[in-house]
């Protein structure tokens, strides 16, 4: 198994239980491009699920502190520069979180989970050339590192350079990552192709190892909708609801399922609950549009 970094690695193993779906009803025929474009927006979405979050434990000016004391004892240790490199990513400081991992850097060339924790610094930064020959120095120095194969690939799906972020989140895959990040990233991919069974799948692996996130729940909901399995996708959406109430991606996909049921009353308030979490949400602008007459 590929090492992995006890920092910034995010994937954990928690199962979850789907809620149960009400009973089928009539469905509302709405254009295969409006799912395309629900598909495609969760998969250029910036809420990534590889970018920093704020921690106020690790990014507490006690523990910061108390990193800082470390260092003052062993100012020749890189590890220490790691770890402290961390809270300050976690807290939002970037540019002191640089300046730690370069001091980890020129302490030890060869350490390859500074060189990836430096990649997400810049890429919350918004350097995404600067990340990418960070995690490209990280698996030189480490081929086997999964964490950097996981970023690096989703610098290049943002970037739609799909083959490439495909086969990075491959290869942390056959590295038997344990990290649910490199299957839900694979599972956009599957689903821009219009693989929903594959997508499915993928999201279904990133829910049993980290099923605290939204994400993979949408992911997965949009591509139930697409098989027309719009029980399983409600629940999914709920779900995903119940995880964080503030992500309109997740209110423009229940209003989505409302409006294919025919519920137009409840899909406009739904999608008007998104539009005001994000007001240039463009899938709830629509939906809201669609159905603001029956409100």
């Amino acid at each position: 198994m590929a090492a992995k970094n006890p920092v910034l690695d995010r994937g954990t193993e928690i199962s979850g239980l789907l809620n149960h779906v009400s009973p089928v009803r009539r469905k509302t025929a709405l254009p295969a491009a409006l799912i395309a474009l629900l598909a495609l927006a969760g998969c250029a979405t910036t809420t990534s699920t590889d970018m920093i979050t704020v921690d106020r434990a690790q990014g507490s000016q006690e523990n910061i502190a108390s990193l800082s004391s470390v260092i003052s004892s062993s100012p020749q240790d890189p590890e220490g520069y790691n770890v402290r490199g961390t809270a300050y990513g976690r807290a939002g400081e970037f540019s002191r979180a640089l300046e730690d991992f370069n001091r980890a850097i020129q302490l030890n060339p060869q350490f390859y989970q500074a060189y990836a924790n430096r990649a997400l610094v810049y890429r919350n930064m918004g350097k995404p050339v600067e990340a990418a020959n960070d995690y490209n120095r990280s698996l030189q120095i480490n081929p086997n590192y999964d964490v950097a194969y996981i970023g690096r690939g989703n610098i290049y799906r943002q970037a739609g350079r799909t083959n490439e972020a495909f086969n990075d989140f491959n290869k942390a895959i056959q590295l038997e990552t344990t990290d649910g990040r490199a299957w839900h990233n694979r599972g956009l991919i599957y689903q821009l192709r219009g693989q929903h069974a594959q997508a499915i799948e993928d999201f279904s692996k990133a829910i049993s190892l980290s099923a605290s996130s939204p994400e993979p729940y949408n992911g997965r909901g949009i591509s139930y909708v697409a098989l027309n399995d719009d029980d399983n996708a409600f629940a999914d959406f709920n779900r995903a609801i119940e995880l964080n109430d503030k992500l309109a991606e997740s209110w423009a996909n229940q209003a989505l399922v409302y409006e294919r049921r025919g519920d137009k009353a409840r899909a406009y308030k739904s999608y008007s609950h998104a539009m005001r979490l994000d007001p240039n949400y463009k899938p709830a602008q629509d939906g809201a549009a669609r159905t603001r007459a029956s409100s």
